[in-house]
């Protein structure tokens, strides 16, 4: 299929009512263009929340279709009572679909319309934050969360006791066994140790010494984005659309 014949697929979704939702797999083959491609989906019918004008929202902290990785954390982060308000954050990873919202979301005002502002002081860190530094800041973080796709960058000698560390990354590998087995961002085994508990909760036995959290890869965050992309159909329905802000509504097609 080429980038025009998905254009047109998904144009054709856009004008059916009988569509709520369109959902685009990332990522496509690099004969693509990503964002003219996701650009194309009705900013309504954007589950996924990665059209400009959702994006757009997201940053002037209105109400919108947020990316469903990133609703997934501060989700995490409030149903886990983590205490952000004035709390040092580090993001580390800059993408668009993951990095930039999750940071908007955490530095935001939760007073504001979007309601998902949460009053952290937001560091972001990306390949080009020199190794010393990124250590620097992830000691001195409450919150970390990582999504980069780098096993092992975030080190147990980078965490201070009591953090919470949000793993988004996910990367195959080939353990010395030679079995394939999925990892995140971070030395699990080791900060674990310094984590009271985890999403799935397990508990540590030197937990004591920290009261921290910390999420598994997989079986962490993974599962609350699906979560998160299912609770986005219903804001996505017929009923919902026709209610959409005007700034979509008179988007021409």
């Amino acid at each position: 299929m080429t980038e025009e014949q998905l254009i047109d697929q998904i144009n054709a979704l856009n004008d059916d009512n009988e569509v709520d939702g369109i959902l685009v797999q990332l990522p496509l083959p690099s004969s693509m263009d990503e964002r003219k491609v996701c650009n194309a989906v009705s900013p309504e019918k954007d589950v996924d929340g990665f059209h400009i004008i959702n994006i757009g929202q997201l940053c002037l902290d209105m109400q919108t279709i947020v990316p469903a990785t990133a609703l997934a954390v501060v989700e995490m982060l409030k149903r886990f009572n983590i205490e952000t308000f004035g709390r040092n954050a580090v993001v580390v990873g800059r993408s668009k679909n993951v990095g930039m919202p999750i940071a908007m979301m955490l530095h935001s005002d939760r007073k504001h319309d979007s309601g998902l502002g949460m009053d952290a002081t937001v560091t972001i860190c990306h390949r080009y934050t020199p190794r010393d530094k990124l250590e620097q800041y992830c000691r001195n973080a409450d919150i970390i969360i990582t999504a980069t796709g780098v096993p092992n960058l975030i080190r147990a000698d980078m965490v201070k006791p009591g953090a919470t560390v949000i793993d988004v990354g996910i990367t195959r590998i080939t353990d010395e066994e030679g079995k394939t087995k999925l990892v995140g961002d971070i030395d699990y085994p080791e900060i674990f140790l310094f984590c009271q508990w985890s999403v799935n909760h397990q508990f540590s036995s030197r937990g004591e010494q920290g009261g921290g959290a910390i999420t598994p890869v997989p079986g962490g965050v993974g599962p609350m984005t699906v979560a998160m992309l299912m609770q986005h159909f219903p804001s996505c329905s017929k009923d919902s659309r026709e209610n959409y802000l005007p700034t979509v509504k008179s988007r021409k097609r």
